[in-house]
């Protein structure tokens, strides 16, 4: 399975082999690949000899890795498990990610039946420590939560802690969730956090770099911010020490460009030191749902949006235009009562629902879903 696109077989089979041989953000290989293409680089450390602007030790650390590379077996793995890789020229593929310039992931290993671009048109990153306290797992399940209802994804690394809490929260309430993770598909990690994980597959995606099998180290981690800092317009750091992943992610995300956003804690409390030295760097201190939406989202947007579809009807495929004709022109109704007008499955229906979501062809208010008034006129005057 593939992002959909018309990137050549050879390419994509290319970057999946060299999912294995670099170490995520390797910039080095990034310089390779924008100047050689994936199936060309690939060539070239198999035929051995200098590579331009590549030391003969980090070849030489490509090409240990060589040995028994086999991508077609990769792929049939994600394949067998639900999944697909993406990469960049993919349909899927969100464009947001090639701001990291050479850094950039080689591809995506992706589980879930939701697409990762329009998961992440309207997604905010959620992260913190991992030694958390009782308030913050309070905030950040309920910040996640309220996040949720107001039609937004919550992205964040999986992880004990704030990670956990905010992907539950928002599971809580019936949203999406994204976990990008630092290890390969296949390998949970952590294993406390296996039923999460799969809620999460069931409920939105699960994302890494890794290839399957591939097992989490402490760089790799450190990489993995990199990427959840590129994917979301906005990071809020809820609870973290001075010494914390979630500053490497809200500062990578500044760098980006991103908003960047602390929630306060007890000036008493280290692990909320971190997240008000963020503050005092320029970080905008928020407390709750709206204050972080009314950042990252449309100008004066407090709630759930109200947008003119961005793609015509008749673009889209068949499972969504079945939960539009099912959702009624003027009520509002839940998902379950919308699984039963499309004859669909619950989860299929709440996954079609998430991806139209940022498409602007419906909103959502805690747990009732209806369509934006724009599409209402529409099927109004069109029935279908």
């Amino acid at each position: 399975m593939t992002g959909g696109s018309g990137v050549p077989d050879e390419e994509r089979l290319a970057r999946a082999g060299l999912t294995r041989l670099a170490e995520p953000g390797d910039g080095v290989l990034g310089g390779l690949l924008e100047r050689l293409g994936a199936a060309e680089t690939l060539q070239r450390l198999r035929r051995g000899g200098p590579l331009e602007g590549v030391s003969r030790a980090r070849a030489q650390g490509y090409r240990v890795r060589l040995d028994g590379l086999d991508p077609s077996e990769d792929l049939a793995r994600i394949e067998a498990l639900g999944g697909r890789f993406v990469c960049p020229g993919d349909s899927e593929w969100p464009s947001q990610l090639d701001d990291l310039g050479h850094q950039r992931p080689i591809g995506l290993w992706v589980c879930g039946v939701p697409s990762l671009r329009l998961l992440a048109l309207r997604s905010v990153a959620v992260v913190g420590s991992r030694a958390c306290t009782a308030y913050g797992n309070h905030v950040a399940g309920h910040l996640a939560a309220d996040l949720a209802d107001l039609g937004w994804v919550v992205v964040s690394g999986a992880a004990y802690g704030i990670d956990g809490a905010a992907h539950r929260g928002a599971l809580a309430v019936g949203g999406a969730t994204v976990a990008v993770v630092a290890s390969g598909a296949g390998v949970p990690y952590p294993r406390g956090h296996t039923e999460l994980l799969r809620r999460i597959t069931d409920h939105g995606l699960l994302v890494g770099e890794l290839a399957p099998g591939e097992r989490p180290t402490r760089t790799r981690f450190v990489q993995r911010n990199r990427v959840i800092a590129a994917l979301t317009p906005g990071t809020v750091v809820v609870e973290a020490a001075h010494r914390s992943g979630a500053l490497v992610t809200a500062r990578r995300a500044a760098a980006l460009g991103r908003f960047t956003m602390a929630v306060p804690g007890p000036v008493t409390s280290a692990l909320s030191g971190g997240a008000h030295e963020l503050v005092r760097e320029g970080a905008v201190l928020v407390t709750r749902a709206a204050e972080v939406v009314e950042l990252c989202g449309s100008i004066g947007e407090l709630a759930s949006p109200r947008r003119v579809p961005l793609l015509p009807r008749d673009l889209l495929g068949m499972t969504a235009t079945s939960v539009l004709e099912a959702l009624p022109a003027r009520e509002s109704v839940t998902a379950e009562q919308v699984a039963r007008g499309a004859g669909l499955g619950l989860d299929d229906t709440l996954r079609t629902l998430h991806e139209l979501l940022p498409l602007g062809f419906v909103e959502r208010e805690g747990s009732v879903w209806r369509l934006v008034l724009e599409v209402a006129n529409g099927c109004a005057h069109n029935p279908p």
